[in-house]
């Protein structure tokens, strides 16, 4: 096209949204232009009552709608409108010879079936809230965007009607080609939903075709990397989290921000017996608590790896009080996140305007079944979430001597912690808090030597003339594959060791553990992250 023939003159449009937001202002916006409106039951009422004039669809097709709304635009009169090419002098004349008449813009948001699932509603209103008409037209009109411009959303209005007024009524090519682009991406995400929601009543967790989409929710400065393009995209199922999260103040979230966030508050999820707080660091805890406060629990996770701690992610599984958002004020942090917080808390954290502070209405559930997915070259991973969980009954003691009550709540609480620690990992804790966390090492022998030297050093830097790991008990996310790896946990002078099993050499491992004095359990569960 040349850059005369660019510019499409508007003479009709079909607008049929269920969202009315901005509606009226739009239509009358088109008006203006002398472009005659069409429309479908409630839109044609909508735009009546604010005193615009509308054609009903049914008086274009001629054809009433029928079967309780589910047939009404599709009709030739209204897809010939859309497809019909204004270029080829075979559609013109098939377009004459039938009467059907160029519809130039469509305005479509389509019924509500992600936010009719989303209320918990039956299958039937889920059904019924599937939309057939909407995403024809919007494919229609998306593939003939040469002659048609598509709307999907209120978001869309301002920018059209900008256009129009520029250009005396017309629109660009560019602005149709964006909108067509947006339109696809719409009905794209729309079947996804839907596949999916036919996916699970067939209990297919992992079908044969994947479909995923999601909502940009904000475009990102950077990625991992200042070099690096990104935004973040919500998607899924909802979850309380980084996606539902209100942020009350402080500077935008980057990608980094938002990866650690996720990983905190999904990691002190795992504790709902009192109050906790996980402090994250690259994606890793360096430091985790359960305590009588949350201040306490705060104070304790600190005191694992303070140094680590600075600029990192702090989480919450209770509402943040004053008390406690004072303490975290004292050190440089670069998120707060909880699922709530008073009054009093959020002036104190005010103080601090870079400090973001998230607020996400809930915890998630770390029992609850989902997905999770993993990009590859040419492809990606899809798989169930790690929903896994021990207690103390599925625990098996396999040395001689059996953990005392307070070994086996610490090795439950550092098993726990040592799921959201990257492989290889190992965590020692004492007293409902880590003591030493070795992350993402390829060897389970250093994982656990990082560990325990974390854990002296922040003795040594506290003042403490023993180090953290004696009498404290070490968890491992998965078996031993030699005795080395427990000897150094041995070593740190722990009492007792949680780790899976399920090694060619546990006799090995479990006769090292005798010889050390150690109780050892196995949990038959693994927990690799990576």
């Amino acid at each position: 096209m040349s850059e005369t023939q660019d510019l499409l003159p508007v003479r009709r449009a079909l607008l049929s949204v269920s969202d009315k937001t901005g509606l009226a202002e739009f239509a009358t916006g088109l008006s203006r232009y002398g472009i005659a409106l069409i429309s479908t039951g409630g839109t044609a009422k909508a735009l009546r009552e604010a005193g615009l004039p509308a054609s009903d669809v049914a008086e274009l097709t001629g054809f009433p709608e029928m079967l309780d709304g589910r047939v009404k635009t599709l009709h030739p009169k209204v897809h010939g409108g859309l497809l019909g090419r204004r270029d080829l002098p075979s559609h013109q004349d098939a377009m004459a010879e039938h009467g059907i008449v160029p519809i130039d813009l469509v305005a479509i948001d389509l019924y509500p079936f992600e936010r009719t699932l989303a209320s918990g509603a039956g299958s039937e209103a889920v059904i019924e809230n599937i939309d057939i008409g909407g995403p024809a037209m919007l494919r229609s009109a998306a593939k003939n965007h040469a002659f048609v411009a598509v709307l999907t959303r209120p978001g869309d209005y301002a920018e059209v009607l900008a256009e129009l007024a520029a250009t005396n009524g017309a629109l660009s090519l560019a602005l149709r080609r964006r909108l067509a682009a947006r339109a696809f991406a719409r009905t794209a995400s729309y079947d996804a939903a839907i596949a999916r929601w036919f996916q699970q009543q067939a209990n297919e967790s992992l079908p044969e075709r994947f479909s995923l989409a999601g909502r940009r929710a904000e475009l990102l400065r950077y990625g991992e990397n200042p070099h690096q393009q990104a935004a973040f995209y919500v998607a899924g199922e909802p979850r309380p989290g980084v996606a539902s999260a209100r942020q009350v103040q402080g500077k935008a979230l980057s990608y980094n921000n938002l990866n650690d966030t996720d990983a905190a508050y999904e990691a002190v999820a795992e504790f709902d017996d009192g109050p906790a707080c996980v402090i994250v660091k690259h994606a890793n805890p360096c430091g985790a608590a359960v305590s009588v406060s949350l201040r306490e629990a705060y104070l304790k996770a600190l005191a694992c790896d303070p140094l680590s701690a600075f600029g990192g992610v702090v989480a919450f599984n209770r509402p943040l009080d004053a008390a406690t958002a004072r303490e975290t004020a004292k050190l440089f942090t670069e998120v707060i996140v909880a699922p709530d917080a008073d009054a009093q808390a959020r002036a104190v954290i005010a103080e601090k305007k870079n400090l973001r502070l998230l607020l996400a209405g809930g915890l998630p559930d770390p029992t609850a079944p989902g997905l999770t997915l993993k990009t590859l070259a040419g492809g990606f991973l899809v798989q169930t979430r790690d929903a896994g969980r021990v207690a103390a009954g599925d625990l098996k003691v396999v040395t001689k001597r059996r953990p005392s009550a307070a070994e086996l709540a610490d090795l439950l609480f550092a098993f726990r912690v040592a799921k959201h620690v990257k492989s290889n990992a190992i965590v020692y804790a004492r007293n409902g808090q880590t003591v030493g966390v070795g992350a993402g090492q390829m060897s389970r022998v250093d994982a656990a030597r990082i560990a325990a030297q974390k854990a002296r050093e922040a003795a040594e830097a506290a003042g403490e003339q023993s180090p953290r790991t004696v009498g404290a008990v070490a968890a491992s996310d998965a078996f031993f594959p030699f005795a080395d790896g427990l000897l150094a946990t041995a070593a740190a002078g722990v009492t007792a060791v949680i780790q899976p099993g399920g090694s060619l050499r546990d006799g090995e491992v479990i006769a090292a553990a005798d010889q050390a004095g150690l109780a050892m359990v196995f949990t038959g569960l693994r927990h690799f992250r990576h």
